[in-house]
């Protein structure tokens, strides 16, 4: 499993940019993406901005990365996945086709 992580435009240029993610600054190839302005977010997989991410789609990202962490410490994460409870879960229909 590939896991990227979302991170945050400081300044940059179309090969480089200095991003940020939780306060911890590192150099990102924005080779495969281009230059992004600053506060720009990206995803960030073994270097690499790899796409481009609304804010949105960014908070969604570290909250699943979040809740994820806290599983994995036995703690409640109902509150980082509330798109996901009370409702029950949907195969997505590429597979629902098969399923029948």
């Amino acid at each position: 499993m590939c896991i990227g992580f979302p991170m945050r435009v400081i300044e940059g240029d179309d090969l480089t940019a200095r991003c940020e993610r939780r306060g911890e600054a590192h150099t990102v190839s924005m080779l495969l993406v281009g230059a992004q302005p600053a506060g720009a977010h990206v995803l960030v997989h073994l270097g690499s901005a790899v796409r481009t991410l609304d804010a949105h789609e960014a908070r969604l990202i570290d909250d699943a990365l979040d809740g994820l962490a806290a599983a994995m410490e036995g703690r409640n994460v109902d509150a980082l996945f509330a798109d996901l409870v009370g409702r029950e879960p949907q195969l997505p229909a590429h597979l629902r086709e098969g399923a029948k």
